[in-house]
């Protein structure tokens, strides 16, 4: 039988409806523009809690906004999709969170897609609106793997994801060195991006305004029972990178020895100052210093303890510190409200956002404090026979810290129970081995240690993760999930993968509801629309017609 063109057409498109329809299967639309509701006829409804709807989308408060739809395993039985508009601010005084969530942390089970721009990692602000979509069956044991180590380093200070590559900083002690800024190239391959600064140490990273900025320091070792390095250049300059080993200078952030902490608040760079010296000798308190443009730094003050590391959550910038277990909460002007002291604790490393509340880890007990107000703190357990908690990250559901003396990486698995998932660093006759900064890059977690100078890497289940800063405004995301792989894709473009070396991901219904708006890391600070949920893997072009 012989058709005309016209009716060869309709054909050819009846019959590519039919095989999609076939293979693909639209489980659920959720517009969230007049409320919940699922209008497909599958009527899975969600129950909204604190969410505002409007002809733009709903917009979630980044504090309780949340939308949650039962019986969500029928959603993710084998392969799906998924695809959603989301809308943040250019300008953040939040962490951005959650974009939706079907995980058991019991069971470490499920889904888990957010984007990612929290500080106080230690020192680092390690990841800027980087995206992450990952699953995990909770059944495959953590194995950490070598990436190397950069240059002639003992200490990593610093993780940073910049443009789509891992950058680390270091403390380099020797007499005739300096701190150096390194790009990650894979495998174990580092390349030396440069060391703008004469003294020993690049300690805090940060991205701000599209440019990538480090802040230098002088780093006794003394700190770390390690012998002291020869060179003693003073730092506390703050520079940015141009590209290749070029830097430029910021200046110098007041009469400082170094920079200790970078952090982006409401589209300003804060400094912290106070990891070196101690502050009841010397003449100016080491506080925090707003970036205000080349060789402009303003006094914000300092309370009556140094401030160090930086953190940001729920419209509040934090300043930790080093001495009598402080830790503050920004004002204004020259005004800070202590919001310590963390019991059992006299400094405070790093802190981060799990589960909607901040995680603080501390020194001499080795153990990690959430805030819930000033002077009211919940110890969430000790790490082992740990003496100090350092780098914290959230990667696929779970909340991850290093520690001292063993530079081990323990996972939180609730309930004050916290899991040694390895011991990253075995150097001989050393007395304190650390775990110090982390980052999510590549769809892994990433550690660096004192004092072997290694960086090391995790792979938890599937996951695949935008590497490049996430545009503010709306934005159209869809994750695929095969049988061997997930993909992640920004406006239809593919940006993410999972690699061959991902852990093989089995059943992933866990009895939980899908939530929007919120899951392990935080509520979402934003706006959310068009969420749909398919019974298979989009093809490419199914996914850039989605898009238009």
């Amino acid at each position: 039988m012989r058709f005309q063109p016209l009716t060869l057409i309709l054909l050819l498109m009846f019959l590519s409806a039919e095989t999609m329809s076939g293979q693909v299967k639209l489980l659920g639309h959720w517009p969230l523009i007049d409320g919940a509701d699922d209008v497909t006829s599958n009527n899975r409804h969600g129950n909204a809690q604190n969410v505002t709807f409007t002809q733009d989308g709903a917009l979630f408060n980044g504090r309780d906004s949340i939308i949650s739809i039962d019986k969500a395993d029928a959603l993710f039985r084998g392969d799906f999709s998924i695809s959603v508009d989301i809308h943040t601010d250019d300008n953040l005084t939040d962490v951005i969170g959650d974009i939706l969530s079907y995980y058991n942390p019991d069971l470490r089970r499920g889904i888990n897609f957010s984007v990612m721009n929290y500080a106080g990692v230690t020192n680092a602000q390690s990841n800027w609106r980087n995206v992450h979509f990952g699953i995990s069956d909770g059944k495959t044991p953590p194995v950490w793997n070598d990436c190397g180590r950069p240059g002639e380093n003992m200490y990593v200070r610093s993780l940073t994801v910049f443009n789509g590559d891992l950058y680390a900083s270091t403390w380099e002690p020797a007499a005739d060195d300096r701190g150096h800024i390194y790009r990650y190239m894979g495998g174990k391959n580092w390349i030396d991006v440069g060391s703008p600064d004469p003294s020993n140490c690049i300690s805090t990273l940060a991205v701000y305004n599209g440019k990538l900025y480090a802040g230098s320091e002088l780093y006794s070792g003394g700190g770390s029972s390690l012998p002291l390095s020869p060179n003693e250049n003073h730092g506390g300059v703050v520079y940015r990178y141009e590209g290749g080993k070029r830097w430029t200078s910021m200046g110098k952030v007041a009469d400082v020895r170094s920079v200790s902490g970078l952090a982006v608040y409401d589209g300003k760079l804060y400094a912290g100052t106070g990891s070196t010296g101690a502050w009841r000798d010397t003449p100016r308190h080491r506080g925090m210093y707003r970036f205000d443009g080349p060789g402009k730094w303003t006094d914000c003050g300092c309370p009556d303890l140094r401030i160090v590391h930086l953190g940001v959550h729920n419209d509040k910038l934090f300043g930790l510190s080093y001495d009598d277990g402080g830790f503050f909460e920004y004002l204004g002007g020259k005004q800070w409200k202590q919001l310590g002291p963390i019991p059992e604790t006299t400094q405070a490393y790093a802190m981060a956002v799990y589960q909607s509340k901040v995680q603080v880890a501390t020194w001499p007990t080795g153990s990690v404090y959430e805030l819930n107000g000033a002077q009211d703190w919940n110890h969430k357990g000790r790490l082992g026979e740990e003496k100090e908690v350092m780098g914290m990250s959230i990667y696929n559901g779970s909340l991850y810290a290093g520690t001292l003396p063993l530079a081990s990486v323990y996972r939180y698995d609730g309930n004050s129970k916290w899991t040694n998932t390895g011991n990253l660093d075995t150097t001989p006759d050393v007395r304190y081995r650390r775990a110090w900064s982390m980052a999510v890059f590549n769809g892994r977690l990433f550690c660096g240690v004192l004092p072997s100078g290694h960086i090391y890497s995790l792979n938890v289940g599937q996951n695949a993760t935008y590497d490049q800063t996430l545009p503010a405004g709306w934005q159209t995301l869809t994750v695929t999930r095969t049988s061997d792989q997930v993909k992640l894709y920004l406006n239809g473009r593919l940006v993410g993968a999972s690699d061959a070396d991902s852990q093989s991901v089995g059943e992933l219904c866990n009895g939980m509801p899908l939530l929007i708006g919120s899951g392990q890391h935080d509520y979402f600070n934003g706006k959310i629309k068009n969420l749909r949920i398919y019974n298979n893997a989009l093809s490419d072009l199914q996914i850039r017609r989605l898009h238009k």
